[in-house]
């Protein structure tokens, strides 16, 4: 098949997770086969003059990633100026590059679907099925309501969300990570079509796998990931102080960067943990994995979370798994098989998880195992590919009608933690 993926973030551009996802899918379906381009940008903050559009062949993929145009627009402050603008750069290298220089058929090449992932690129995904007549299948790895627990009254929410509306009614298919993330769409969208669930994969080779031996000394725990509210690292602070009762000297080293940084580090302060919690910011995978290995278990706290791809890398090197049941993260580990579960937001369940964990380090280990043996089973990025080519090859372009805009339903923001925004 001809397939055109579209996304904002393709290495070497990678904002979050959604970036790798694109890339692990892509040059699976070109291993498997198939004919992949994939439509993405440069870095931000750069101009044509010294980041020009390339179109490239790396790891068997066709990658035009598309220069920025010259107005400034900043996506911190101007978001949707600058995703409308960087969806107008897409559209016109989709017509020049994929379509060919005024119309030539020498140079033409027509996919036959189209692949959207995420509302940021729904504008040119949209434009460009259309424009070439083919199915659009998109990809919503999470939600503005979810991503702010339902509370879409703000401005940028609201556009946010009715763009993510739009994405889903203009859909012929819709994937999902998880089995919670389809509820919650079809909850938020009720799209046209079926959503579908196909988990996010793991190159394990990439993660080596290290068994864990008992060791001497405190504990010590491992977070990684964004330090933003829905990652619950708040929750696992309040919890670190019962911890260390039972527990003496365990320590907290946390692997991330993000916008709550100040307010996390207010509360360390707060619960007395200067000298037992660790920032170290945005660290590289090297480092990541040394992490890994040498910590006794990691702790995913999170609130909201679509599916939580830490996870399978942290079971990948071997490390216990201490998890919320929060969307995705439920589905990622099995417990107890795999790894101790616990409520969002339950600071008493968190303390308890660990406590097990640290207490019975050999069943700990023996759990890590059956979650590193789990991945090539369930989440390998070969049967990723093989399920979304499966989605490609039964959708079909169905009949658009006009669409009135969306009923968009306001929910008071919830009460959160002092100090907290």
């Amino acid at each position: 098949m001809k397939i055109l993926l579209v996304s904002w973030e393709y290495p070497p551009v990678v904002v979050g997770g959604l970036g790798r996802h694109v890339h692990h899918l892509a040059t699976e379906l070109a291993d498997a086969g198939h004919d992949v381009v994939v439509l993405t940008r440069r870095a931000s903050g750069t101009d044509a003059l010294t980041h020009p559009t390339t179109d490239t062949r790396t790891d068997g993929v066709r990658v035009i990633a598309v220069a920025e145009d010259p107005p400034e627009f900043d996506f911190g402050t101007d978001m949707m100026a600058w995703t409308l603008a960087m969806g107008h750069g897409f559209i016109r290298a989709g017509l020049t590059i994929l379509a060919g220089e005024r119309g030539s058929s020498a140079t033409s090449w027509t996919p036959d679907v189209v692949h959207a992932h995420d509302w940021i690129v729904a504008h040119p995904a949209i434009a460009l099925a259309e424009i070439f007549d083919v199915p659009m299948v998109s990809t919503i790895h999470a939600t503005e309501a979810g991503r702010h627990s339902g509370w879409v009254s703000g401005s940028i929410n609201r556009q946010v969300h009715s763009v993510e509306w739009w994405l889903a009614a203009e859909s012929d298919a819709v994937i999902t990570c998880s089995e919670s993330m389809r509820d919650e769409v079809t909850r938020l969208f009720s799209p046209p079509c079926e959503v579908q669930v196909i988990h996010n994969g793991i190159d394990a080779r990439a993660w080596p796998f290290a068994p864990k031996t008992k060791r001497s000394g405190p504990a010590e725990l491992l977070f990684a990931g964004r330090l933003e509210y829905e990652k619950g690292v708040q929750d696992l602070l309040a919890a670190l102080p019962r911890i260390r009762r039972t527990h003496p000297g365990t320590t907290l080293t946390i692997a991330g960067a993000g916008t709550q940084l100040d307010w996390l580090t207010e509360l360390v302060t707060k619960y007395r943990l200067t000298r037992t919690v660790t920032f170290l910011g945005a660290v590289d995978h090297h480092r990541l994995v040394e992490l890994m290995h040498r910590c006794d278990a990691i702790v995913l706290p999170s609130r909201y979370e679509p599916f939580g791809i830490v996870a399978l890398e942290a079971a990948a090197t071997g490390i216990p798994l201490v998890v919320s049941t929060a969307g995705g993260l439920g589905e990622a580990v099995r417990q107890p098989e795999t790894g101790l579960c616990f409520a969002p937001a339950d600071v008493a369940g968190l303390t308890s998880a660990v406590r097990r964990t640290l207490s019975d380090p050999e069943a700990a280990a023996v759990r890590a195992r059956r979650a590193r043996d789990r991945l090539g089973a369930d989440f390998s990025w070969a049967e990723v590919a093989e399920r979304t080519v499966a989605v490609y090859t039964a959708v079909k372009r169905r009949v658009r009608q006009p669409q009135g805009r969306p009923t968009i339903v306001e929910r008071p923001l919830p009460e959160r933690d002092p100090g907290n925004p």
